[in-house]
């Protein structure tokens, strides 16, 4: 077998509307390609011996063990690498278990799609689940050493990934209550909603956290002294640069016993307590040195340690940390006590899991020593040895959660002491033998405030009821429902996808709105250009969604991102599907125009259910989509008296219709027109009927979204088909004796088209400099030089400048194929470099002419002909003229019909 290319996918995507986190991997099976399981020899009994747990899966059979009897009975390798894919994810802590295995149009290939949670981890597990596989057959085994290997891979991967328990917990509450999120790219932040709604956290400090709380928290000693000034308890001490100075330290704080800290430490690094002798506080004040240079001495006092998280200025939890220990059992040892604590499940490395694993550290000995014992000691049954001082999760402790005990006057304290130091979130560590008392009849002391406090302790206790502490976050950064979101708008079809995202985004505008939107020449916001180029994948769509300045995001949706990646969000309030037409076929095994619908569906699937999927009703392909979305359903139409738009009005649903020359919105037993064709620009003085369409759409989108008529109206009047809103879709230029159009048509529905102006033109010479991407299928070329020799005088081939892998040359011949069998008498000649063809063609324009440029670079093919001295572009206007009224060749912009 043999692995052809791995993607990974992370939102709504072909495979599954809901499951976004998948695996693509494309697999040839090779010489196994015809070679069911059930003839591959000792093959079943390997892979249970390999994978006895593969007994749960249910596979097709629907019951325990069916996955098992499809292996026995015969099934195809792939399916069986998707099963042991998921598996080896699942023996490594990874709950997942979505999978689909298909076969391509070429035999013996096929796509394998695997759910994962880390995308490492994901790739990781389809490669192994190859190697395991392809050994069983050549071997009859798989070495039971590589296994373990993988699985402990797999779980490195997944550690290494991790946001920290105290970040996990956040994202899932904001799961929970529908909120987006994204990981940003540095220092660990994640981004909450969308766009102008955005929140962002680092662990757990907020953008709402006062960078002065943060100062003050992060000096424990002006944090002391500024809480003491308060009239709050703290311990008595000082603070020390050097060693010379520790003994006079000791005498100011009152003696023995004492606590010697960093001032910048935190996590309990460097912190030594109960110190009782000058041995112990030099060696406790180098550990310190490490940490910090400036060192803190402090009383040390009496009592257990509590954590108390104040949230938005309230108290939310409490637990009390009880430093790492074992318990005697009479029998083992400390050393050996130690060793059957850390295989507890909950334990890990570091912050992964619920607890951490114990290790002793030069501190431990000491307090083994205080206690009386060694490592080979064994205590008494029921006997607690301690092995930390400090009660950090971090170094082994445990939390008991005492949110119920908690005096009101603490209570009150703890929320006035965050108040005193700035935060919005802080953890407050407090040293009492009784929460349920006051600290003041305790004798007991405020030790530290804490920025970015750990949530572990308080989400998943030791002992006690787990705290939503995560819900008082979200609740803190989103009161009162506040939105997190920003409209989003997704459009996509085949043809028409950048002139109705960038009408649609104009019209937005009208609202005053700040719109973001992604098109196939650059990503924009505002007036403003963010990136050029063809920006309609989720990276892009990224960078609307990230940008805080954002009010509306308008974005492009084009199949490849969509194969390649999924969406770039989780759901949109409006998802617009213009029309699916044959382009791209053969690419991504995308083969037929019935696939290529059901991978553009998915942005009518991915519609909030309150939102609106607004669909063309004159394309059934696009019109069928309305029994797939859970949304609700807006068509439109260039037809008045379609069936089904009809009977969709008569149920209450909305539509936009092309009626008596006017655009309208028709719900019910009314009809809001919003203007006539004639009078929009883009519509080509309402020539156009596919512009008229786009037209429609793109007001129907923002009517459902609540923009008024007058804001769709002033929007589609003042926008036009010119190199400043719709660059490369129906630029025309006047060169003076001749003119030049420039055209993103790249199919054959768009070079049709195309044809129905371009025939129009009575005067000189119909020149097209032709072409298409690489990629496209051998029979697509020759479409495309059949319908060139239909529309041109005189036809000039050029290539692109990527051929994207075929041979140069090879596109041209097959273009030149079609023109032959179309009009052997055609007058044509293959010129490949396209900048090359673009200035012959001008050159060789006689008076009166019009040349067609159909780009690659879009920005090369205007910027060639504006240095010809353009004496104007020709913006289109409300006009009946037509082609033979035309004067000096010149063609009325009214008579356009293009395919954009």
């Amino acid at each position: 077998m043999r692995i052809l290319k791995i993607q990974t996918l992370r939102g709504p995507n072909y495979w599954s509307i809901r499951r976004h986190k998948l695996i693509v991997m494309r697999l040839d099976l090779e010489t196994l390609a015809e070679t069911p399981s059930n003839q591959i020899p000792g093959f079943y009994e390997g892979l249970v011996e390999a994978l006895p747990s593969l007994e749960g899966h249910y596979c097709s059979p629907g019951c325990r063990g069916g996955f098992l009897m499809r292996v026995r009975e015969g099934t195809m390798m792939g399916h069986i690498v998707e099963h042991v894919a998921l598996e080896l994810q699942e023996l490594a802590g990874m709950h997942v278990g979505f999978g689909r295995t298909r076969e391509t149009a070429t035999p013996g290939v096929y796509q394998v799609v695997i759910e994962y949670l880390n995308e490492e981890a994901g790739r990781y597990a389809g490669r192994a689940a190859v190697r395991l596989c392809q050994s069983i057959v050549d071997r009859g085994r798989y070495p039971k050493a590589e296994l373990e290997q993988d699985i402990q891979d797999l779980k490195d991967f997944c550690r290494d990934a991790s946001l920290g328990p105290s970040t996990e917990a956040i994202i899932k509450e904001a799961e929970k209550r529908g909120i987006p999120w994204m990981p940003l790219a540095a220092r660990f932040l994640i981004q909450l909603g969308y766009g102008v709604n955005q929140k962002r956290m680092q662990a757990t400090m907020s953008d709402n956290t006062g960078i002065l709380g943060v100062e003050l928290a992060c000096d424990k000693e002006a944090t002391k002294r500024i809480l003491a000034a308060n009239g709050v308890p703290v311990p008595r001490g000082t603070v020390i640069n050097f060693l010379d100075d520790l003994e006079e330290a000791i005498d100011h704080v009152g003696g023995y016993p004492i606590v010697i800290k960093p001032l910048d430490g935190n996590h309990g690094r460097g912190i030594t307590i109960d110190i009782r002798s000058w041995d112990e506080a030099e060696a406790a004040y180098e550990a310190a040195r490490q940490v910090s240079r400036s060192i803190i001495v402090e009383r040390y006092y009496v009592g257990r340690d509590h954590r108390v998280l104040v949230v938005d200025g309230k108290v939310v939890a409490v637990a009390e940390r009880v430093p790492a220990h074992v318990v005697g059992n009479g029998r083992s040892s400390i050393a050996e006590l130690i060793e059957e604590t850390n295989q507890d499940p909950n334990r890990g490395e570091g912050h992964d899991n619920v607890l951490t694993k114990i290790e002793l550290d030069r501190t431990s000995y000491q307090l083994l020593e205080r206690q009386g014992y060694t490592l080979k000691s064994v205590p008494p049954k029921g006997t607690i040895c301690y092995l930390r001082a400090t009660a950090n999760l971090s170094t082994g402790g445990s939390a008991v959660d005492r949110t119920d005990e908690i005096h009101p006057e603490n209570v009150w304290l703890a929320q006035r002491v965050v108040r005193i130091i700035g935060l919005d979130i802080a953890g407050l560590d407090i040293v009492t033998s009784d929460i349920s008392r006051p600290l003041r009849e305790m004798d007991a002391v405020i030790v530290e405030v804490n920025a970015a406090p750990g949530f572990r302790m308080h989400v998943a206790p030791s002992q006690g009821i787990p705290r939503n502490v995560a819900g008082a976050v979200m609740d803190m950064l989103f009161p009162n429902e506040k939105p997190s979101r920003i409209p989003i708008l997704s459009v996509t079809g085949t043809n028409g996808k950048t002139t109705t995202t960038r009408l649609l985004a104009h019209i937005y505008k009208q609202t005053g709105n700040v719109v973001g939107y992604t098109t196939t020449d650059g990503t924009y916001i505002g007036d403003y250009l963010v990136e050029a180029g063809d920006n309609t994948g989720p990276q892009s769509a990224h960078v609307i969604l990230q940008d805080p300045t954002v009010e509306i995001a308008v974005l492009e949706s084009a199949r490849g991102g969509i194969l390649r990646s999924g969406l770039g969000f989780e759901s949109a309030n409006v998802g617009v599907v213009l029309n699916v037409a044959a382009d791209h076929l053969g690419i991504g095994d995308i083969d037929t125009i019935d696939q290529l619908a059901n991978l553009k569906s998915v942005v009518a699937e991915a519609v909030y259910p309150d939102g609106y999927a607004v669909l063309n009703a004159d394309d059934h392909r696009v019109a069928a989509m309305a029994e797939k979305t859970k949304a609700n359903i807006a068509y439109f139409t260039m037809n008045p008296d379609s069936d089904l738009v009809r009977k969709h009005i008569q149920k209450g649903g909305v539509a936009a219709v092309y009626e008596n020359g006017y655009l309208s919105i028709v719900k019910g037993d009314w009809t809001h027109r919003i203007e006539r064709a004639e009078n929009i620009p883009l519509t080509m003085g309402g020539k156009a009927p596919f512009m008229i369409a786009n037209a429609l759409a793109a007001s129907l989108a923002a009517f459902v979204q609540n923009v008024t008529i007058e804001q769709i109206r002033s929007g589609l009047k003042t926008f036009r088909a010119s190199v400043s809103q719709t660059p490369g879709r129906m630029n025309l230029f006047n060169l003076g004796k001749y003119h030049a159009l420039v055209d993103y048509a790249h199919n054959p529905a768009s070079y049709e088209a195309l044809g129905s102006f371009v025939r129009n033109w009575t005067t000189g010479q119909r020149i097209g400099v032709v072409g298409g991407p690489g990629d496209r299928r051998d029979e697509d070329f020759v479409t495309l030089g059949k319908l060139s020799a239909d529309i041109f005088d005189y036809i000039i081939i050029k290539e692109d400048d990527d051929t994207r892998g075929r041979l140069r040359g090879s596109a041209s011949d097959l273009i030149t194929q079609g023109i032959t069998q179309a009009k052997p008498n055609c007058r044509f000649e293959s010129i490949l470099d396209e900048t090359q063809a673009i200035n012959k063609a001008l050159d060789m324009a006689p008076d009166g002419s019009l040349v067609v440029i159909l780009p690659e670079s879009v920005n090369r093919a205007i910027k060639l002909i504006k240095v010809r001295g353009v004496q104007e572009e020709i913006q289109p206007q409300s006009q009946t003229t037509t082609i033979s009224d035309s004067q000096n060749g010149v063609a009325p912009s009214s008579v356009v019909n293009t395919l954009l």
